[in-house]
């Protein structure tokens, strides 16, 4: 005899809009302390939560929060991640600016990203809304979408920081790699350039995501004149802002800074997250890994910067990256040691607790 909770479980399928709705809020917590009773009859309460994404606007919330809770067991996220038509799904409402729970939908699919088959995403193609700007291709669609949907000004229900956390996360993978590296048709621009402007942003997950995501890509040895070139993606300033404060320079090591570092405002302040902070040195590690790198970051005076990051920050992971990077910056380039730094820094999956689930 099934116990009151498997019943409850049952009546997700329900007809009746009311019961559903009634089933799914209190099945909610139930996501992350009891996720089996998701998993009986061959996964069918899955099965059945995956149809009703598309329901009344409140039932889908739950729905979904159900299955950003349920992405955590890894039979569950196999199941979701590759659903071709579940994921088709997700992919087509998260675009509609009228979309109601187009934020949990970016969680769900940053937590998909957990699964590499996902990776497929980058050769999906969708219509694109008008208003969005953008065309077919589902990768242009979402970047397209972070970008203009920061602060609700795309969906007024929605921030879309989350899927800064799906960047990083696919960016694990070379074919996204080198799609966020390459100069898009419909508008002339590399798509990295699109999320580097948010290294300062208020929001903690879009600035997580983000600096998780420049550093994945800058594992593309080729693509690092891009980065360095002011012309292309010129990526130091964005990099470098992050980790400044308000510390003074000497007039010869400021006069030979960026353009963009001199001169900053008395209240400047560094990201207040070390893990941040950490990830643009390893950025700088690994662009290092070039003598045009090296070159560039010698001539722009990117030395003092550490230096100051290193006395500043009380921070174990941000001193060891600084020290290394200090160590490939001074080194003599008639040394014959390896001053590349590509292989000690590891790929950077957003998450400071590695493979975290987002839960809700």
């Amino acid at each position: 005899m099934p116990t009151e909770l498997e019943e409850l479980v049952g009546f997700i399928a329900d007809p009746k809009p009311e019961i559903r709705a009634l089933a799914t809020e209190h099945l909610v917590p139930y996501s992350t302390s009891q996720p089996s009773i998701f998993k009986s009859d061959n996964l069918k309460p899955v099965k059945n939560l995956k149809l009703l994404v598309k329901d009344h606007p409140k039932i889908a919330e739950h729905v979904i929060t159900i299955l950003i809770n349920l992405a955590a067991d890894r039979e569950i996220l196999e199941s979701l991640a590759t659903d071709e038509r579940f994921l088709d799904e997700i992919l087509r409402q998260i675009i509609v600016a009228a979309e109601p729970n187009a934020n949990l939908l970016s969680m769900l699919l940053a937590n998909l990203a957990k699964w590499d088959a996902l990776k497929r995403i980058v050769e999906k193609k969708q219509s694109s809304p008008g208003e969005l700007g953008s065309n077919d291709l589902v990768m242009n669609q979402l970047v397209d979408l972070f970008v203009k949907g920061a602060d609700g000004t795309y969906n007024k229900n929605a921030d879309f920081d989350h899927l800064a956390y799906l960047f990083a996360d696919l960016t694990k993978h070379a074919e996204i790699r080198h799609y966020f590296v390459q100069k898009q048709e419909y508008d002339g621009v590399i798509p990295l350039t699109k999320l580097k402007v948010f290294t300062e942003y208020k929001s903690d997950i879009r600035r997580k995501g983000v600096a998780s995501t420049i550093k994945n890509v800058a594992f593309e040895v080729p693509s690092h004149p891009l980065f360095l070139s002011e012309d292309d993606i010129n990526i130091l300033p964005y990099v470098l802002l992050p980790i400044m404060g308000n510390e003074e320079y000497d007039e010869d090591e400021t006069m030979s800074m960026l353009p963009d570092l001199q001169l900053l405002p008395p209240d400047k302040e560094r990201d207040a997250d070390p893990n941040i902070i950490q990830t643009h040195i390893e950025t700088l590690l690994l662009l290092s890994s070039t003598r045009e790198g090296r070159d560039r970051m010698r001539d722009v005076k990117v030395y003092p910067i550490i230096r100051e990051t290193h006395l500043r920050v009380d921070n174990e992971g941000v001193r060891d990256a600084c020290e290394r990077l200090v160590q490939v910056l001074m080194r003599d380039e008639a040394d014959p040691d390896k001053a590349g730094g590509v292989e000690e820094v590891g790929e950077d999956n957003n998450e400071d607790d590695d493979d975290q689930i987002i839960e809700v």
